[in-house]
């Protein structure tokens, strides 16, 4: 199985790729930048084999400073017992005097931090006055509450310093000259700052080569972890420096193939076994059940057969028979329409046959 360790640059690619990437930033710089500071960051992108189960920081010791001393560097201290907010300052500054600490421009401590940069604007003013935050080990924890999301959207986090060391100088210089990678575990990409535009071919070779190796020693990861290296600038495209091989691919393959092997003969042992047992759990039951059957018909035989319950038809429903109409129901029966209306004609000629006759009786004279 192919160790993490062996990841092998080419010295000669790497740097042939880096003198194609000066090239290209000189070739985009114009007249008008040269009242600027044209330098740009030179970064490394990782491409790992498989996202890490925890995130992780790493940091970066660089054989040639990417910073260049005109850079303004921040220190946020820890408020010192029975003093004030001045006298914690004077007692720093004293201090990195003492340990030949020059780099830093200015200490802010920890209640100065809470009460005069609380609101927004100040904050934003921070941010913009300093190129880097440096920050005591001891107040680490309680920084990115009173910062905000700005300092690390825009990778200004302070980096802790242990100002107890006793090497307080060297420290300082390897976190203000180093670089640091930040190792997420939601996705298999990250990216460190090595080296300036401003620096040598030679100098950015050296730094890439004691990156990769510090990333590949630190990472917390087993088996092969770095699939892809490329180098690139805050304007130009990714050119690849390294591409690992598939041969560890084809050796985990060989390495499980026994494995599997082994896996699959000891289940078909394990079948063996259970077979085998339920074949003499079978034999031993089939003599048994031959002696208790044969007692079972003995005694049916001695038994005098029990008739067969036949199930009880249940008779249908009856349907049921309409009753006779009484006289009174008939009588308030209506009836036809046809009919009604007969009667009613029938009924007007009789009187009017009636009225006739009437009249033809008053008319007719009496006989004497």
């Amino acid at each position: 199985m192919a160790d993490k360790t062996e990841v092998v640059l080419d010295r000669a690619q790497v740097k042939k790729a880096v003198q194609a990437l000066q090239a290209f930033l000189k070739t985009k710089s114009t007249g008008d930048s040269l009242f600027l500071d044209d330098t740009q960051h030179i970064s490394l992108l990782f491409t790992l084999w498989k996202i890490p189960k925890a995130a992780q920081t790493i940091r970066i010791p660089l054989p040639h400073g990417q910073r260049p001393d005109t850079d303004e560097i921040c220190l946020f201290t820890r408020d010192e017992p029975n003093m004030t907010s001045e006298q914690t300052q004077r007692f720093y500054k004293k201090l990195l005097e003492a340990k030949g600490v020059k780099s830093i421009s200015e200490i802010i401590p920890y209640k100065v931090l809470r009460t005069e940069y609380k609101p927004y604007e100040a904050k934003r003013r921070l941010l913009g006055n300093f190129d880097m935050f440096l920050s005591d080990d001891r107040i680490r924890r309680l920084l990115p509450s009173h910062l905000g999301k700005h300092f690390y959207e825009r990778k200004k986090e302070p980096l802790s310093v242990n100002l107890q060391s006793k090497h307080l100088d060297r420290d300082i210089q390897s976190v203000i000259q180093g670089s640091s990678l930040k190792v997420t575990n939601k996705g298999c990409c990250c990216m460190a700052r090595v080296a300036s535009s401003s620096m040598s071919a030679d100098e950015v070779t050296e730094n890439i080569e004691a990156a990769v190796q510090t990333v590949v020693a630190k990472l917390r990861v087993k088996g092969p972890v770095l699939k892809l290296i490329h180098i690139k600038s805050q304007t130009s495209v990714a050119l690849p420096i390294y591409t690992s091989d598939l041969r560890h691919l084809s050796v985990l393959e060989k390495a499980n193939k026994p494995k599997e092997e082994k896996g699959t003969a000891q289940k078909q042992a394990k079948k063996k076994q259970t077979k085998d047992t339920k074949q003499t759990d079978t034999t031993a039951e089939g003599k048994g059940e031959k002696k208790n059957v044969k007692k079972k018909k003995a005694e049916e035989e001695e038994e005098e057969e029990i008739p067969q319950l036949v199930p009880i038809e249940t008779p249908s429903k009856k349907p049921k028979v309409e009753k006779p109409l009484k006289k009174k129901q008939l009588e308030k029966a209506p009836k036809p329409a046809a009919a009604k209306k007969g009667t009613k004609a029938q009924s007007k000629l009789t009187k009017k046959a009636g009225k006739t006759e009437s009249k033809v009786k008053r008319k007719v004279p009496k006989v004497k």
